[in-house]
């Protein structure tokens, strides 16, 4: 395996067969999954969560393994399959909601309005039922009529009617996202893991699935807090050490404990909370401490916002540069009659802008005032992995993004009301383009 290359080139990870085994053990421990599973076998093989699941799981504990017969047939498949356990990306899920909603918002007036009573009221009380609260005693019976009529269809075309185990992981995942497909039915958790440790570090036990989290270390995995506040595991699923490396192997295994790189904390009832990477901690010019990736994945729980660079070490104040969702904000667009001829249109419409800041008012009222976004751009295109802004795995690779951008990160700061862009793209034919546009500088 291969780690992302998120903040240099990608190391090489050595895995043995006693350390994907006892990852699988681990995860069966936690109740990730149970024996017998029926399983889609969609991600990239490459992708140590589909080896973790699809192979060393798979082998000891009995499951189906289905391979999609191409990539373009993974959404037929999923439905004919119907799987018992599925693991996907946060971006994953969000594109699944984006499309059930576009689906309702281009139905009959009768079906959306039966949709919106239903689920309306579902996600009220999944909410309540998060924040540790019951709901009324008719509140059963609606969740059946609404499993019959509403939600029940929904998932079979989606190919989820029988899923028992749900996970997302990789990043944050947005709480309106989360809170959906619970009242939906489908019982999605969280799980923390990486490479280095086979995948599986804490998971979210059935009953016990709050949204800041990401659960308990699961059985057979120690964690501990540095006191610089890196999270630290020690278990039989950590890695043997990067290839041909000893000196970077050495440093990551200090003490005998795998020196995750991630910064976070362990409440009292021992809990996780992941809060970013420690290379990431920045600090502003007035000291305060931030975690930039902490921020940006709260400005992504906005359906709207596929992708966003926070700018703010060694300044005064928090900008942000962000990239729209095409398929949420071009169908926003066409239900409120907003037009538009290309993405980098699109992104610009100023329309679109007060979706965006209406996102970044949501991000503010939850951070302290220091950390609160100040301005922002809608870049004319999307971050893109061919281009180097990114990982295949859709993390931010902020030194380019910093680089590429720098033009606008200065206006960003210099009081300028807008700022010219000429950014390179990289087409699927392997050609090489340009993109060039007038951007506004605008005001959370």
């Amino acid at each position: 395996m291969h780690s992302s290359g998120t903040t240099g080139k990608p190391k090489g990870i050595v895995l043995s067969q006693k350390n994907v085994l006892a990852a699988a053990r681990n995860g069966h421990a936690a109740g990730a999954f149970d024996e017998n599973e029926e399983i889609l076998a969609y991600l990239p093989m490459a992708w140590v969560g589909d080896y973790a699941i699809t192979v060393a799981a798979a082998l000891l504990w009995r499951f189906t393994v289905n391979v999609p017969e191409r990539q373009e047939t993974v959404v037929r498949d999923m439905r004919e399959i119907a799987p018992t356990f599925y693991l996907a990306a946060p971006r994953s899920w969000d594109q699944m909601l984006t499309t059930i909603q576009v689906g309702i918002e281009n139905s009959t007036p009768f079906k959306k309005w039966l949709y919106h009573f239903f689920m309306d009221r579902a996600i009220a009380a999944e909410t309540r039922k998060l924040n540790g609260k019951s709901g009324g005693i008719l509140e059963p019976l609606g969740r059946l009529l609404g499993e019959v009529i509403v939600f029940g269809p929904i998932k079979d075309q989606f190919g989820m009617s029988r899923l028992k185990n749900a996970f997302t992981g990789g990043e944050a995942i947005g709480e309106d996202t989360f809170v959906f497909y619970r009242a939906l039915g489908i019982k999605l958790r969280q799980l923390y893991g990486q490479t280095e440790n086979s995948a599986i570090n804490a998971i979210q036990a059935p009953g016990e699935v709050r949204l800041h989290t990401v659960g308990k270390p699961a059985p057979g995995v120690e964690v501990k807090i540095a006191e610089d506040g890196e999270i630290l595991v020690r278990s039989d699923s950590v890695f043997e050490g990067y290839f041909n490396k000893p000196e970077a192997t050495a440093e990551a295994l200090e003490g005998g404990w795998l020196h995750t790189g991630d910064a976070g904390y362990l409440e009292e009832d021992g809990n996780l909370v992941v809060l970013g990477r420690v290379s990431e901690v920045m600090h502003t010019a007035g000291g305060e401490r931030y975690v930039p990736n902490y921020i940006e994945n709260r400005l992504k729980f906005s359906p709207y916002i596929k992708d966003a660079a926070v700018i703010g070490a060694g300044l005064d104040e928090l900008t942000a540069m962000v990239c729209v969702d095409f398929e949420a904000v071009g169908h926003w667009a066409e239900v409120n009659g907003v037009p538009y001829v290309s993405y980098a249109d699109l992104s610009q419409r100023e329309e679109v802008a007060t979706l965006l800041r209406e996102a970044f008012q949501r991000v503010n009222k939850v951070v302290t005032e220091p950390l609160r976004l100040q301005r922002f751009v809608s870049l004319p295109k999307e971050f893109d992995a061919d281009d180097g802004e990114i990982t295949r795995t859709r993390k931010l690779r902020r030194k380019v993004v910093q680089e590429r951008y720098a033009d606008v990160i200065a206006a960003l700061y210099d009081g300028s009301k807008e700022v010219h862009v000429s950014a390179q793209v990289i087409y699927e034919t392997g050609e090489v383009g340009k993109v060039e546009r007038i951007l506004p500088i605008r005001e959370v």
